[in-house]
């Protein structure tokens, strides 16, 4: 994952970028859209699970597109 990568989610999704990120790394550890939304409120500064599933989305594009 690259600094262009997250901006373009934050950017996109309208979120900070160490909030991107994070969830980024949540996703990339494992973690389900519910289980980020409701458990890790403090790594994703409280998002909620649209925006998380949004995230995960567009991360998902931008990695195939690579």
């Amino acid at each position: 994952m690259n600094k262009t990568q997250i901006q373009i989610i934050s950017n996109t999704v309208g979120v900070m970028t160490h909030q991107a990120q994070n969830t980024i790394n949540l996703l990339d550890e494992g973690g389900t859209v519910p289980f980020i939304a409701r458990y890790r409120k403090e790594a994703t500064g409280s998002l909620d699970e649209v925006q998380i599933l949004d995230i995960k989305e567009l991360w998902t594009k931008l990695k195939d597109a690579d």
